[in-house]
């Protein structure tokens, strides 16, 4: 009888434990992808140094997309040539598996100065688990440089979900 009462137990459990380290995965990424931007704008404004943050498959070379779910790159740059990193990344991130995260269109890179704005416009991250908007997350950095947290909105969540 007991053995039965734990079997249905677990039986109940266990999809409930799914959705609890999906949300999990995505917590995490959202926060890495802060850490990650504010390591970046204080690396610029404390080498008075341009400071490149961009999605890297490999660790060396900045992609040309609005994925970043393989993973990204953060490295000095010189203005001769914003698109790339000179010399060796000061920091890489691997991805995630299971997730998308997706940056605003047109924004496949953030360059921070010395004084730690960015330019340009905002651009805002969408972190979600493929199909499923709910409970998508999102980051964004403003155009002065400032990072934070917060929920998408329904319609960048169900872009995300769709794949970007």
């Amino acid at each position: 009888m007991a053995l039965v009462i734990v079997a249905v137990l677990l039986c109940t459990a266990i999809p409930a434990m799914g959705g609890m380290l999906a949300r999990h995965r995505l917590v995490t990424a959202q926060i890495e992808l802060v850490a990650a931007l504010q390591h970046a704008r204080g690396a610029a404004i404390i080498g008075r140094r341009r400071m490149l943050f961009c999605p890297s498959a490999n660790g060396a070379q900045c992609t040309d997309d609005t994925h970043w779910e393989n993973g990204w790159a953060i490295g000095r740059y010189r203005s001769t040539n914003a698109d790339q990193l000179e010399g060796a990344p000061s920091q890489v991130h691997g991805g995630y598996r299971q997730l998308i995260i997706t940056s605003t269109a047109g924004r496949k890179r953030i360059r921070f100065q010395p004084d730690g704005t960015t330019g340009g416009s905002n651009v805002t991250f969408v972190l979600c688990r493929p199909e499923h908007a709910e409970g998508a997350l999102a980051v964004t950095v403003s155009n002065m440089g400032r990072v934070a947290g917060k929920v998408p909105g329904d319609d960048e969540a169900s872009r995300c979900a769709a794949g970007g």
